[in-house]
């Protein structure tokens, strides 16, 4: 199959929820809607082959975070269902095969999470995909026990990123820090405070991850816990900067970053700052200035705006089937998720089973993310041998722009 010239990719509780709101802010860093798209105004586009699918069609599974009270992303559908339209009409299916895409949406609590999950096991579909969901500890062990591979842009829960039946494709938490570190380390910082969100230990977890990797880059660092619902951080803020540190970032919730990198900017302005996607937000923007946050170093795992053939790719692919969606937005995630699996079961002869899609993603090497600026995955357990199931070590890093989107960006890990 070719893919258009691609290679071979509210506030939460608990720990699992918090890394949750950081990963699926990776996906919309502009201030707006409206600013997402005059981002990449005059960014090139191309033309999309005409190759359709002809065989029977497989089933796949979509697991949608929509309708609930703490997080609705439709976006994560809609850019999905784009890949698909481009898959099935442009790119000749997977392995030949035209994607009936089955989406069940959940509201991020275990009741709608399961009744998705049997509803995957009643529709006998060949592999289910989440862009990200705190509910994958729910949905795992069932479709896993029907033989259905599981398949995650973001894994969150501990079976997603330990189970044989999960394949994580982002390096999630632990990219983000050696990202960080990396960032710290090009900007000759010695010295680094990283304020993490304590909730259900991730600031303990934090400091785990990233002592050894700052000290790697030989950067001193100092995690500062930050409470959840605390109401003023300004004093725990002005403890963790006591020290003079040279760089500073925050993993939280997009909240939780806007408070702290509000007292931030009253304390010390002129430190330098390593923004995570989720403090790269839309709200989070409106509410510090673009101004201020533009020219510092941001993290992301999607190239939104380069001319590389596979990002040029994405934004022609929502241009021909979703142009109401913001390209440097939600919809990426989505898009990722289905085009990886596209790409990583390329080689699959015959039909398109789970053992068949499982086989694929465990012997594919150096995938190609898509729209993920060289990024690579490979799904055999090396990436990250503690953590088996993910498949990427890698992030991006790069300046951010005058609309709030990291640019120039380099591969870390």
């Amino acid at each position: 199959m070719g893919l258009g010239g691609l290679s071979r990719r509210r506030r939460a509780v608990g720990i699992g929820a918090a890394a949750l709101s950081i990963a699926l802010a990776a996906a919309g860093c502009a201030g707006s809607e409206e600013s997402n798209n005059s981002a990449v105004a005059g960014a090139p586009t191309t033309a999309l082959p005409d190759e359709p699918a002809t065989g029977t069609p497989v089933r796949i599974g979509f697991v949608s975070t929509e309708g609930g009270a703490v997080v609705s992303l439709p976006e994560m559908r809609e850019g999905a269902e784009a890949a698909v339209e481009y898959v099935n009409k442009n790119a000749g299916g997977i392995a030949g095969h035209p994607v009936e895409l089955v989406v069940c949406k959940q509201q991020e609590e275990p009741t709608s999470a399961t009744k998705c999950a049997n509803e995957f096991v009643e529709q006998k579909v060949a592999a289910v995909l989440s862009p990200g969901t705190s509910q994958g500890g729910t949905i795992l062990p069932i479709v896993a026990g029907a033989g259905i591979p599981y398949i995650t842009l973001n894994g969150v829960s501990q079976g997603e990123l330990t189970s044989p039946d999960s394949a994580a494709l982002s390096a999630g938490l632990h990219g983000t820090i050696t990202a960080m570190a990396a960032a710290a380390k090009d900007k000759g910082m010695g010295t680094f405070t990283l304020f993490a969100s304590d909730g259900g230990g991730l600031g303990a977890l934090v400091n785990a991850m990233g002592a050894p990797v700052f000290q790697a880059a030989g950067v001193t660092l100092n995690v500062v816990p930050i409470p959840l619902g605390v109401p003023d951080p300004t004093p725990l803020v002005t403890s963790g900067l006591s020290g003079k540190p040279e760089g500073v970032s925050v993993i939280a919730d997009a909240a939780t970053c806007a408070s702290v990198y509000k007292a931030v900017q009253t304390t010390t302005p002129t430190v330098q700052r390593v923004y995570i996607p989720a403090c790269l937000a839309p709200d989070v923007i409106d509410i510090l200035g673009v101004k201020s946050i533009a020219g510092s170093i941001g993290i992301t795992a999607t190239d939104y705006l380069s001319d590389r053939p596979d990002s040029v790719l994405y934004r022609s692919v929502l241009q021909a089937y979703a142009p109401e969606l913001a390209v440097a937005g939600a919809a990426s995630s989505g898009y990722q998720v289905v085009m990886a699996l596209a790409l990583a079961a390329d080689n699959i002869e015959g039909e398109v089973t789970p053992v068949a899609i499982k086989d694929a993603l465990r012997t594919a090497k150096a995938v190609e993310m898509p729209a993920g600026g060289g990024i690579t995955f490979t799904c055999d357990g090396t990436a990250v041998p503690q953590m088996a199931s993910i498949c990427s070590r890698q992030m991006l890093i790069g300046e951010i722009n005058g609309q709030g989107v990291p640019v120039n960006l380099k591969v870390t890990g």
